[in-house]
């Protein structure tokens, strides 16, 4: 761009080549009327663009005369290395357990007892409540002593028929009689059985839902139990991650609540896609050693999904397109012959990116000299200054 000499600065110039001048201008400024103000404007204008116009030749002499004397285009660097890179891919999630149900009764009859209430902690097997069983316990009774009637009359029948003596007939209907009444008493405690309430596993009492005193039946909730200890994250995938995205991937779980970040891997991965979204469901493992991670809590998930030992980096914003649509950097090189700088364009071809930076898949290696700051001043095999830092 050539440049302009201010306006004040050819008043200066003018100024000084005499007293009549200056006074000229100081009455105008003082007394001048709008015409002779308008025509003393109009001949300092005629004067600067012929005096513009004579240094703009004299500069394009110079340049041909004298071409180092051009105005190089000062620019920074960045010396390319392979370095590891590794490329994760974001999802959010969502903490789940499999240990976290309510528990329903399988009788139906007044709850007479609760013996847990919430927040306690109880073992698998653990007796939580107790339902009336409407006589079934004086059932049992009977029927144990049917049962203890019907084996004594079977083994006595058993002998005889050992010794050949009696029916084969009699020995068979006592044999039924005696099977008949162990099933009944199994049926019987089975069912008296399901008056007593237990825990299914070893968890935290998280919700008393229904009152000692009230009738209960199949349907009814009665507590929420839940295990805090095998907790995971669950979320989905796209399905374009499925070649990538696998069994014991490494994974940074963070918890934005709670401001914690961990480091786990892919528990397990869903053998279905989902067609509304194209999507699949990973697991992953998650410790909860202080019982700080609740089901339902949100977790963010950054996912290996890509990882390159020797990777050429360079910044997004160094990038330029051009019209073939090929991406290609300016990259700085000396020319011996003459000590000279120079930018090249050189044509790249780009994988993932991660943050402010991407990986150049060709085009460059380590050693070359990418262009950073006036990247987007300089154009190819133009001359450049490398500051220095």
């Amino acid at each position: 761009m050539k440049n302009i000499i201010p306006i004040f600065t050819i008043l200066l110039l003018i100024s000084c080549g005499g007293d009549s001048k200056e006074v000229t201008i100081d009455q105008l400024l003082a007394t001048g009327t709008v015409e002779e103000i308008e025509a003393k404007k109009a001949e300092l204008k005629a004067e600067i663009a012929t005096i513009n116009g004579d240094i703009e030749q004299l500069e394009d002499v110079l340049e041909v005369k004298n071409p180092r004397e051009k105005k190089q285009v000062l620019v920074t660097t960045m010396a390319i290395k392979d370095t590891v890179f590794n490329h994760f891919v974001e999802v959010q999630g969502n903490v789940a357990t499999k240990q976290n149900v309510l528990v329903y009764p399988e009788y139906q009859g007044t709850l007479t007892r609760v013996l847990v209430k919430e927040g306690q902690r109880v073992s698998k097997g653990q007796v939580l409540a107790m339902i009336d069983d409407g006589g079934l316990s004086s059932q049992v009774a009977q029927a144990e002593s049917q049962a203890s009637l019907a084996k004594t009359t079977f083994e006595r029948q058993q002998r005889l028929w050992d010794q050949k003596i009696g029916s084969e007939m009699q020995y068979l209907q006592a044999k039924t009689q005696y099977e008949s009444s162990q099933n009944m008493v199994a049926q019987i405690k089975s069912q008296l059985g399901k008056t007593t309430i237990r825990a299914p596993f070893s968890g935290i009492i998280d919700q008393v839902i229904t009152d000692q005193g009230t009738v209960v039946g199949p349907g009814v909730s009665l507590f929420r139990i839940v295990n805090l200890n095998n907790m995971y994250v669950s979320a989905q995938i796209p399905e374009s991650y499925l070649p990538t995205i696998t069994k014991g991937k490494k994974v940074k779980v963070s918890f934005p609540v709670l401001g914690e970040t961990i480091d786990a891997t892919v528990k397990q991965t869903s053998n279905y896609i989902n067609p509304s979204n194209r999507t699949y469901g990973i697991e992953v493992e998650v410790p909860n050693k202080n019982g700080t991670v609740k089901p339902n809590l949100t977790a963010k998930l950054s996912i290996n999904d890509y990882t390159s030992e020797k990777a050429i980096l360079i910044p997004l914003n160094v990038i330029n397109e051009n019209g073939k649509g090929e991406q290609y950097v300016y990259t700085a090189f000396a020319k011996a012959d003459d000590n000279l700088v120079l930018a090249q364009q050189t044509i790249i071809t780009t994988g993932k990116s991660q943050g402010d930076f991407v990986e150049v898949l060709s085009g460059l290696k380590a050693g070359n000299q990418v262009i950073v700051e006036g990247a987007r001043s300089v154009k190819d095999q133009q001359e450049v200054k490398i500051l220095t830092y």
